[in-house]
């Protein structure tokens, strides 16, 4: 993927914008897009002129922190792995890795429901993320 994407200017032309989508860029796009996302997530907050309208500048803080949260562990590629652990007798141990480990599926499962909460406020407030 290559992507340009010029200065807007006062002269009333449009922006140019040039990208390059390779075959490889579409296999995963979520992963192919975190890494572009957080960091204009992060520089938005950083610089954040105002919120949208229905919001208090707090709510909209908090929001922002939740889709930057999702989006790092987006572009973490072993979170899941902090839910697991070596195995001990009397768990609910499974064979993962070559060797039996437990697994915290209610810690894995919720930290998945906030990484999809925060993607959902992603896609609720796009056309909101400007500066």
């Amino acid at each position: 993927m290559k992507v340009n994407i010029e200065e807007y200017t006062d002269n009333g032309e449009d922006q140019k914008v040039e990208v390059h989508i390779d075959p490889w860029d579409t296999w995963n796009m979520d992963s192919t897009l975190a890494p572009i996302i957080l960091p204009m997530l992060k520089q938005l907050k950083a610089t954040n002129h105002g919120y949208p309208s229905g919001l208090s500048e707090q709510e909209w803080d908090e929001i922002q922190d939740e889709m930057i949260w999702a989006f790092e562990q987006k572009c973490r590629d072993r979170w899941e792995e902090d839910y697991y652990g070596p195995y001990i007798e009397g768990d609910d141990g499974k064979f993962l890795n070559g060797r039996f480990e437990w697994t915290d599926d209610k810690g894995r499962n919720a930290h998945q429901e906030r990484m999809t909460n925060g993607f959902c406020l992603f896609g609720k407030y796009f056309e909101s993320l400007w500066d």
